[in-house]
């Protein structure tokens, strides 16, 4: 290479990724226009214009490959003693691609564009390596602890970053437990590895969930300002965003076979437009109730109160004789247990006179719940509880064909119709799901079980 052609390569990181993996692999790296914003975003953060990066990017795009590999190496050769951590949802795909860059410095072809990289004779450990300048990358998992070691350096100029690749595991994106604990170790654990409040972080993931890591951050979770870099599989105009690795049509069947999946892995948007699992078209609605058969109040009464956690809700809904669900009337609230009773008792005082009989109230049997059980059903109320032994994701897939059947009413002038639907669109990525809780109970009670009795259990 020439003196010009090696100092290109060194100032630009797709290049620099290009030449690499053709060195090391014997091909040619496939490339998309969207590698050229990914390396221009990267390349911000090393010339200082960016501290906080957010990367939303489809799963299989070479984003490991360029943002993680590829610009570690290409930091070293940039300032050797820079301090990265990188962590990953798995700490053994961390120290993988920890590894693999410390294999890319010790190439031949890396050596010829910033000389030798000087590795420490001490630097055998998978997980990290160290430079004789006083660089350092460390790997870690998602729900690991750091001792001994900090990101970025000390001095004005670029010298390491934090940089996360994938922190939820898709499989465990739903789970509201599993989300909250990789938020907590971002805030406990990550963000006090910076040795200066400018070392750069860095977040990369295709998105799982309305409150991942990525949505919380972008919604001012840290309180900071963040850089967002978003590339959906299908651009505005129609088309695929790669079209030699993902055709189109290729595309449409993921979004067919799970709607709400690909809107947020393959869209970055995990509101999917149009519902993911209740589709907006699927609702059909009333103006005058229409005659009932029988009525029955469905609660769900959440855990706690504070600012972040689900309402406390109490749906009234009718079934008519000719098989379709009716909900009549909703209240929620972040209601402690003294206030919670009052709400109940006036819920039901409210409902018990009418055409059609009220038969009971349906609550879920757990902590709060429980306690209302028991205190109505000494009052003369007749509560069942309501045993839910499945997921929310599995009684969805129940409830969702009855809806779609056309079979679920929802009042059309209701004050609170615009936040159900909102709720249901969404679901199950949604930041709550407190309303669609009791509704699924009430759809699959009255349309699917038809086995109601007062002396039965649900």
């Amino acid at each position: 290479m020439t003196p010009n052609e090696i100092a290109d390569i060194q100032t630009d990181l797709l290049k620099f990724s290009r030449h690499m993996f053709r060195a090391r692999r014997g091909v040619d790296m496939k490339e998309a226009p969207f590698h050229a914003a990914i390396c221009a975003a990267l390349e911000r953060v090393v010339t200082g214009k960016t501290k906080r990066l957010i990367i939303n990017i489809p799963p299989r795009s070479g984003k490991t490959e360029i943002a993680v590999k590829s610009f570690m190496a290409w930091c070293m050769g940039i300032a050797p003693d820079s301090e990265f951590i990188h962590a990953s949802y798995s700490k053994d795909l961390a120290t993988s691609n920890t590894w693999e860059t410390r294999a890319i410095m010790q190439h031949e072809a890396y050596a010829a564009i910033f000389g030798a990289p000087r590795l420490r004779n001490d630097s055998n450990a998978k997980d990290h390596f160290r430079t004789e300048y006083g660089g350092v990358v460390y790997s870690t998992g998602a729900d690991g602890t750091i001792t001994g070691f900090g990101a970025g350096k000390m001095r004005d100029g670029f010298g390491g970053a934090i940089i996360i690749d994938d922190p939820h595991k898709a499989g465990e994106a739903n789970s509201k437990t599993m989300r909250e604990k990789v938020l907590s170790w971002f805030q406990v654990t990550m963000e006090s590895r910076k040795n200066t409040v400018d070392t750069p972080i860095i977040v990369i993931m295709q998105r799982l969930h309305e409150e991942d890591l990525a949505g919380w951050l972008l919604a001012g979770g840290n309180g900071e300002k963040w850089d967002h870099v978003c590339i959906p599989a299908v651009t505005e105009g129609g088309a695929s965003f790669w079209p030699e690795q993902f055709p189109l049509d290729d595309l449409e069947r993921k979004r067919l076979a799970n709607s709400y999946v690909f809107a947020g892995q393959y869209m970055q948007r995990p509101a999917p437009v149009g519902g993911g699992l209740f589709k907006d078209s699927w609702w059909q609605y009333y103006t005058a109730p229409p005659v009932l058969d029988y009525r029955a109040i469905y609660a769900d009464t959440a855990q706690k109160t504070g600012q972040s956690n689900d309402y406390s809700v109490f749906e009234c809904w009718g079934r008519t004789k000719s098989g379709q669900a009716v909900l009549l009337d909703l209240i929620r609230g972040k209601w402690e247990a003294p206030e919670l009773l009052v709400q109940a008792r006036a819920f039901w005082a409210k409902h018990r006179e009418g055409a059609a009989p009220l038969r009971a109230m349906k609550v879920e049997d757990k902590v709060s719940g429980t306690g209302l059980i028991q205190t109505l059903k000494r009052e003369g109320v007749p509560v069942l509880p309501i045993q839910r032994d499945r997921d929310k994701v599995t009684r969805a897939y129940d409830a969702a064909p009855l809806v779609e059947s056309g079979n679920v009413l929802l009042p059309r002038d209701a004050h609170w119709l615009s936040d159900f639907l909102a709720e249901a669109s969404v679901f199950p990525n949604g930041a709550h799901d407190d309303m669609v809780d009791p509704m699924m109970d009430a759809v699959t009670d009255m349309l699917q079980s038809q086995t109601y009795s007062l002396t039965g259990v649900f």
